[in-house]
């Protein structure tokens, strides 16, 4: 595939009303790609070249990119108006269908962005127990706002961003992921202070480290044991490693969980579910959740169709059987050239990188012993090659990628290798 070009007017254009050129800074540095559309499991920019899509928008098209059965549902809705300031029939619906799916909740509210529905899950865990402490685990991402967002080094926790206060992250016990003799050691001393343990079942943000045996199903004992709320962030594992999400998968029920990304087939929608005694206390007021967009028409007839067509079509072992020969096969490419790509994770949210051997990571410090800043440069190869993906490693699987786009990865990948071990 030909050097990608762009139109340079539009990167010139960005740079001088958005800061950075780019609307969020997941997607800084900032490089010269401006897409004109995409479709399915392809993007296609401004010269009409198709790259295969393993971004999906940071996780959202799972079911990939202009699904006709969600833009229809929603072009449909939205003739009878957008936002009311009250119920609509169409948010009851979709709130059904979601509590349907995922199975163990009771009541759940929609919101817009999965950092407002972890807010406001922490919130209620807070306002529940009148406790203050929360559980975290090192390296996961639970939103961006003052009281959450964190930089890391290895297992230690800091402010990431200039105006974020120290005291705002004074409320936090971080932990290394899977480790649960420390969770138990931090119950034994402080467990009457500790409001809740949030964490991704799987997390798929930063290297798709899988919960080892016993971890998840220790954390619920031990928050049902202190009267502590298990709030299982799933804005991405949602829908996505199963129809009823991580909880499923994994066989672990959390008190509460938060949804997005693959919960509306790309439109921008979040989801706050959980037990009736937990929720019951935002009708009341006693715990407050507002915002003017909750569960506007569009959001939940996004939500609606997707949860529908997701029950009706069952994509999940078509989904399992893809990323596996995907996985595979890039694993053999990377035998076949004598690279040392390291990939560990399921078939629908996978991490790749490179590294001297297969040990998986399990936490955020055995993370970072791979390679990750040589992968994160060989994403420019990818791109030319003609594969969108993150630089940080994740690769996600939607229900729209077929044999096409296992051929031209596999092909393009090789080249992508081939060129970056061609340099070293």
């Amino acid at each position: 595939m030909a050097d990608r070009t762009t139109d340079p007017t539009w990167t010139e254009r960005a740079a001088k009303v958005l800061p950075g050129g780019v609307s969020s800074n997941v997607r800084l540095p900032v490089n010269d790609m401006v897409f004109d559309r995409g479709e399915g499991p392809r993007l296609y920019d401004l010269d009409g070249r198709d790259y295969v899509d393993y971004l999906l928008g940071q996780g959202p098209a799972f079911m990939g990119h202009g699904h006709p059965a969600v833009n229809e549902a929603v072009s449909k809705a939205v003739t009878k108006g957008m936002v009311f300031g009250a119920q609509h029939t169409l948010e009851i619906e979709a709130t059904e269908k979601l509590l349907g799916a995922i199975g163990w909740a009771d009541m759940a509210r929609l919101g817009v962005s999965g950092s407002e529905s972890d807010h406001g899950a922490l919130r209620l865990a807070r306002g529940a127990t009148g406790r203050r402490l929360v559980i975290r685990f090192a390296g996961l991402y639970h939103g961006w706002y003052d009281t959450v967002l964190m930089n890391w080094q290895g297992n230690t926790g800091t402010v990431a961003s200039k105006g974020q206060l120290e005291h705002n992250l004074a409320d936090w016990l971080v932990l290394p992921y899977n480790d649960l003799a420390a969770a138990k050691e931090a119950f034994a001393q402080r467990g009457d202070e500790i409001a809740a343990v949030i964490l991704e079942p799987m997390v798929c943000n930063s290297g798709a480290l899988l919960p080892v045996p016993g971890f998840l199903e220790g954390l619920r004992e031990l928050c049902t044991d202190n009267g502590s709320v298990l709030i299982f962030d799933e804005v991405i594992t949602g829908f996505r490693l199963a129809y009823g999400g991580a909880a499923q998968r994994f066989g672990v029920t959390p008190d509460l969980g938060v949804y997005g990304k693959a919960l509306a087939g790309g439109w921008p929608v979040s989801a706050l579910a959980g037990r009736r005694d937990l929720m019951e206390l935002l009708g009341t007021g006693e715990v407050n959740h507002s915002g003017t967009f909750n569960a506007s028409v569009m959001a939940a007839a996004a939500v609606d169709a997707t949860m529908d067509w997701l029950k009706e079509n069952d994509p999940y072992p078509a989904l399992e059987e893809f990323g596996t020969k995907l996985k595979d096969g890039l694993a053999e490419v990377g035998r076949r050239l004598g690279a040392n790509l390291h990939i560990q994770g399921l078939p629908m949210a996978f991490h790749v990188s490179f590294a001297d051997d297969d040990a998986p990571a399990t936490d955020n410090a055995s993370l970072a012993t791979l390679d990750l800043a040589r992968y994160a440069a060989f994403t420019d190869d990818l791109a030319e090659a003609g594969i969108w993906v993150a630089a940080r490693g994740i690769y996600y699987v939607s229900i729209t990628h077929g044999q096409a786009e296992l051929d031209d990865t596999l092909e393009r990948f090789e080249q992508a290798l081939g060129k970056e071990l061609a340099r070293r």
